[in-house]
């Protein structure tokens, strides 16, 4: 390659960034990530409004599975192609391909045309959440990094409130200045998704670096089929049909082939999506199976406790929401405390030992919830649960980036993404489907009891009713008193199950965490020397 071509301005690599202007870029990327994490919980408490405004409660699942199977599906494939082509064009792209979305969204007229444009949304989600975290890792050396990023598990504790929150809101409301309640949902995204791609044009300056390559198609295809089929068959038609079912295992078995086909495809091609050597990095692989573990218990968190507070304490969407102001205050302190003492001690391996030490203590208290457990001690335990997260979930990051090549800082970050994100998914899925299938057993058991030492409790409970329990819980206040607590105390006993399966799951956690080797973390100067040697690389 020749000197001009060498040194043209959009090859050059750009000088370290001021604090300014890091925080400048932060506020951009903090903007795009909080859409892409509140469309994650936003649409729950208003899917009861879309579904009966376009008949569609058959469909109602994949309005929240598109957005999932798409954002999950592509968070790889960001990580590469961002790698290969720049940070900034790739960042924007995904900015721009979630406004349309969540216009198209909010215009739908349909439930198909919803949840189409809910895959679109989807698809510019992935990139907003993976390359948030890889645009720092670029800009900042992993010493400073903590206290940066810190702030990225702050917006997942705030969309973990304020989603539910403004869910409720919008679909309470029937019309807003003349437009559905709900539609504006997806209409909200757009004024800030606006303002994220300002911030960003405007300082975004890094990573601009075109390396030479060849795109791995066949690999792509392989991956983003796999992923499909894996999150369609453990969102989907596990939780509907039974895990025994001939659809599950069948698409969970195509999910296996196309791993295995995806796997031969990426060792032998030369530029492959995700780079199979990656795993050979003991910090990649140790960080990937705690991304998972981090997912599956955050996502269960916010998923389980909002349904019990509604459930059995009685609580509307709005106040549940409320209610799990501890667990953000819990991710937002502590994420930001272990970021600035990671910065100024150099030493992060203790915050995910504590981090998850914390998460399964908390977790093992919310076994113990009750019909008559005060908001007080709930909120301790979601507090414990929020701190364990906030020490565990950016300092995995740090780890994870301070451990990789620049050169391969984009698909390393995006693929422990992805790992969280599919933790997520499963966690939903499985304790979504435990819960089911111990109601099914809990409620029919108390049931039992009851007709025998109190016959008359079940006056006016007809099969009918029982059947109607399954979709509402309204149709509990037509039972008597009696029958009243013994249905709400198999919810309860349901509720602590799910949170004892949950235990050993971030345990597993822990033990892990203690086996992470802590490396050096690189300062200022090693980290723009690693940098100017990756550009050098990639324009040499």
């Amino acid at each position: 390659m020749s000197n001009q071509a060498q040194n043209s301005p959009s090859q050059t690599p750009t000088a370290q960034a001021t604090h300014k202007e890091i925080m400048v870029i932060l506020s951009g990327l903090m903007v795009g990530m909080l859409l892409a994490a509140l469309d994650q919980t936003i649409v729950s408490t208003a899917l009861k409004s879309i579904v009966e405004d376009f008949n569609g409660l058959s469909q109602y699942t994949w309005v929240v599975t598109a957005y999932l199977l798409t954002s999950t599906a592509s968070t790889p494939l960001y990580g590469k192609i961002s790698d290969l082509y720049g940070r900034r064009p790739v960042f924007q792209f995904a900015i721009v391909t979630f406004l349309i979305g969540s216009f198209l969204a909010g215009a739908a007229q349909s439930m198909s045309q919803l949840i189409a444009f809910r895959a679109i949304q989807g698809l510019g989600a992935g990139g907003l959440m993976a390359l948030s975290f890889v645009i720092i890792g670029d800009l900042v050396s992993p010493r400073e990094r903590g206290r940066y990023q810190g702030y990225f598990g702050a917006v997942w504790g705030l969309a973990a409130v304020a989603g539910p929150l403004l869910g409720g809101f919008f679909s309470d409301s029937s019309t807003i200045f003349g437009v559905a309640g709900w539609r504006w949902i997806f209409y909200i995204n757009l004024p800030f998704g606006i303002l994220a791609l300002i911030l960003t044009s405007s300082s975004l300056r890094t990573s601009n670096i075109r390396r030479e390559h060849s795109i791995d198609y066949a690999g792509a295809i392989l991956m983003v089929s796999s992923v499909t089929a894996l999150l369609i068959s453990i969102s989907v038609f596990g939780p509907d049909n039974g895990w025994a079912n001939s659809k599950t295992l069948g698409t969970l078995a195509l999910a296996f082939v196309l791993a295995v086909l995806f796997l031969l495809q990426e060792k032998r091609t030369l530029e492959p999506i995700l780079p199979l050597d990656l795993f050979k990095n003991h910090t990649f692989s140790l960080t990937s199976a705690l991304g998972f573990i981090i997912g599956a218990g955050m996502f269960g968190a916010i998923i389980m406790l909002p349904l019990f507070l509604q459930v059995v304490q009685g609580d509307s969407a709005t106040v549940a929401g409320l209610k799990l102001i501890p667990f953000m205050l819990g991710i937002v302190s502590m994420s930001i405390l272990s970021g600035k003492l990671i910065s100024k001690h150099g030493h992060y391996k203790r915050y995910p030992v504590m981090g998850l030490a914390i998460m399964t203590v908390g977790i093992l208290a919310l076994s113990t919830l009750n019909e008559t457990t005060s908001f007080w001690e709930l909120a301790i335990y979601a507090l414990l649960i929020g701190a364990g997260l906030g020490l565990s979930m950016q300092t995995v990051v740090v780890a994870l980036q301070n451990s990789v090549e620049m050169k391969d800082l984009g698909i390393a970050t995006s693929a422990n993404t992805f790992f969280r994100s599919v933790g997520g998914t499963v966690g939903v899925a499985l304790f979504g489907s435990l819960y089911a299938s111990q109601l099914a057993i809990k409620i029919p058991e108390g049931v039992s009891k009851l007709a025998t030492t109190n016959p008359l409790a079940l006056i006016g409970a007809t099969p009918e009713k029982f059947e109607q329990l399954k979709d509402s819980t309204s149709v509990i206040s037509e039972f008597t008193p009696e029958l009243q607590a013994v249905i709400y105390h198999g919810f309860v006993e349901s509720f602590q199950v799910v949170f004892l399966s949950a235990v050993p799951l971030t345990a597993l956690g822990f033990v892990l965490a203690l086996f992470m080797r802590e490396i050096p973390l690189r300062t200022s100067a090693e980290h723009h020397a690693a940098t100017q040697e990756a550009a050098g690389e990639a324009v040499g």
